[in-house]
């Protein structure tokens, strides 16, 4: 008797990563990207990482307390939703804006619904969305007065697309970040290698980004009568690279199921095609992901796989 296998019942294996060392995975990709909006923006953009994730750690760790609900500040998830934010943010944006933000999207859509991993759509976008609505002059302002080392005005790589003028800036400064636009968004370099780094340690899959990117582009040549040139420009300007990597993956908002995450990241391809080309803001990446979240649920319905043995209709 004492050589039986015992067998509870299922599951069987758990998996070592939890909440934090996940988000300290997110942390770690988004150094790089954060690096360089310090050194292409100077200091400030350092306070505005500062003051946006202490404001998203505070709200957390105050609504906790308030709520007499267990302690999550410690997770790391309100950094990573921090840090998502402010990178999301122009680089003279008065500070007080993106500490709103943090608290809206700390308090109004995670804490509200429940928490982490009951919110129905991305946290740090929803606050971005929500910013963008009450304060449009401020959070479309990209005048910086340090990029590298030299003082710069001029329009955003989108904004200069939209007027059909692709030579404004360089392929090589689009790719490396000498360009306006928020202040995590602009080195695709430091996004795709945060971006491989999450893909590397298994923290995403590959499957919604690279769709993401790949409907985007078939949608942006057929609509373009196949022009390569422009859709380069496409792909390394504004948030499309920085979106598909770290904020189209949330685990909470997007679809569980393989089938389901493919869908889903096609939906988001052609609603930022859409956005950016016939819309009235050449950017769409935070609204495209944000209506996408709202279909996650029906998007799981559809493909969410029969058990075994169970009949369908």
């Amino acid at each position: 008797m004492a050589k039986l296998h015992n067998v509870s019942s299922s599951p069987h294996f758990r998996a070592k990563a939890d909440t934090r060392s996940i988000m300290l995975d997110v942390v770690l990709a988004l150094i790089p990207a954060s690096a360089i909006a310090v050194f292409r923006f100077g200091f400030y953009a350092l306070a505005i990482i500062a003051v946006t994730v202490g404001a998203c750690v505070l709200s957390e760790y105050l609504w906790n307390k308030l709520m007499k609900k267990p302690q999550t500040a410690g997770d790391l998830s309100a950094v990573v939703t921090g840090l998502i934010l402010a990178l999301n943010m122009p680089p003279q944006i008065p500070l007080w804006i993106p500490a709103l933000g943090g608290v809206f999207a700390i308090i109004v859509v995670k804490q509200l619904y429940g928490g982490i991993g009951q919110n129905f759509m991305n946290p740090a976008l929803a606050a971005r969305c929500f910013l963008l609505i009450s304060f449009a002059g401020m959070m479309n302002n990209f005048t910086c007065a340090k990029i590298g080392f030299d003082a710069v005005s001029g329009a955003t790589p989108l904004a200069a697309a939209a007027s059909g003028n692709l030579s404004t800036y360089s392929t090589l400064d689009l790719f490396l970040g000498n360009i306006p636009g928020t202040i995590g968004e602009v080195s695709k370099l430091a996004l795709l290698v945060g971006g491989a780094y999450l893909v590397i340690t298994k923290v995403i899959s590959p499957r919604i980004p690279l769709t993401y990117i790949g409907v985007f582009s078939v949608f942006v040549l057929f609509f373009k009568g196949g022009d390569l040139s422009y859709l380069l420009y496409e792909l390394l300007s504004g948030g499309l690279i920085f979106g598909a990597f770290f904020m189209a993956t949330d685990y909470a908002t997007s679809p569980i199921t393989k089938k389901g995450q493919y869908v889903f990241a096609a939906i988001l391809g052609i609603f930022t095609g859409v956005f950016r080309l016939y819309g009235g803001s050449p950017e769409g990446v935070s609204y495209a992901i944000i209506l996408s979240n709202l279909l996650v649920p029906l998007i799981e319905k559809y493909t969410m796989p029969k058990a075994f043995g169970k009949r369908g209709k």
